[in-house]
């Protein structure tokens, strides 16, 4: 296991100054990252909890994740729910000004611990200023470890991923899937196959997919695309989309979607509009009309092939 494997690492004080935990999302990057630190800064500390509890007080570690910019700041999505501010129309993504200031964290000396700490979630989503500027704190990182998640080395540029020690993270087998979901208290979504399916093998997957599943009303989950006839059940439609769910839900929904339709629940030929209307949503088009043309494109389909 890569907790154990690192675990080693700090034993025989042989720890990497970079590594990069490349997997799926939900498979446990984040915990073993966690974990790994938890054991770093403190090394006298036995219970993982603890560690776990007192890791993101610690003045020697630093963790980046994606961000929005509000007010000229970057803030995460979680810091944006926390002050009760919706998420905007766009994707997230490491900032150089976030890559800036973990260069300042690391040209400080450690308060508490022997080293200093960061990791960087979604490392992938740093654009190229970003990524550049990290390339450079990673030639000279100093008394610290980085650590970068992403879902694979070739989503990160080739200069970066050579700086980093490479921790491969894996799919789980559905036994282990069943297993882990009981574990954590999630048993039920062991009754929605589905979801499983949706999440290829990843817990963390599947619990954000139930998570998404339980906060969507009911009759968007199970509207037949393949009914949709009338323009004015299509606007209607796009309408309520648009006005009940946030961009990161209606991407979820288009996932569910397609779903069904590979599984044979709905026509299969309505997978590429779908997919188009993902790729539009992200690339920041206005989510209404995307909603609109779509379903209107599933409709004349629909009547094309009755």
């Amino acid at each position: 296991m890569a907790i154990e494997y690192l675990s080693a690492a700090i034993a025989q004080q042989r720890t990497a100054p970079a590594y990069l935990f490349s997997g799926p999302a939900g498979v446990g990057r984040r915990l073993v990252a966690e974990r790994f630190l938890g054991q770093l800064l403190w090394q006298e500390a036995a219970d993982p909890s603890k560690q776990q509890r007192r890791l993101s007080n610690h003045p020697d570690c630093l963790w980046i994740g994606p961000s929005y910019i509000h007010q000229g700041k970057p803030l995460t999505a979680q810091q944006l729910q926390a002050q009760d501010l919706p998420l905007p129309n766009s994707q997230p993504q490491v900032r150089l000004v976030q890559i800036r200031a973990l260069s300042q964290f690391l040209s400080q000396a450690p308060l508490e611990a022997t080293q200093l700490a960061v990791v960087i979630e979604g490392a992938e989503t740093m654009a190229e200023p970003a990524a550049n500027a990290l390339l450079k704190t990673l030639e000279e990182p100093g008394n610290a470890t980085v650590i970068l998640i992403a879902p694979s080395a070739e989503a990160l540029l080739p200069t970066l991923v050579s700086r980093c020690q490479r921790i491969p993270f894996y799919r789980l087998t559905p036994a282990e899937m069943v297993s882990i979901l009981k574990r954590v208290g999630y048993a039920e979504i062991i009754d929605h196959p589905h979801l499983l399916e949706m999440a290829q093998g990843s817990p963390g997957s599947a619990i954000a997919h139930w998570q998404q599943f339980q906060a969507i009303a009911p009759e968007l989950l199970q509207v037949d695309l393949t009914a949709l006839q009338s323009p004015r059940a299509c606007l209607a439609l796009a309408q309520q989309i648009d006005h009940s769910l946030e961009l990161h839900s209606q991407l979820w929904l288009l996932d569910y979607w397609q779903h069904h339709c590979w599984q044979g629940e709905q026509n299969s030929q309505i997978l590429h509009p779908l997919e188009t209307a993902k790729q539009q949503l992200l690339h920041h088009a206005q989510p209404r009309l995307v909603w609109e043309v779509t379903l209107l494109t599933v409709a004349d389909y629909i009547g094309a092939n009755l």
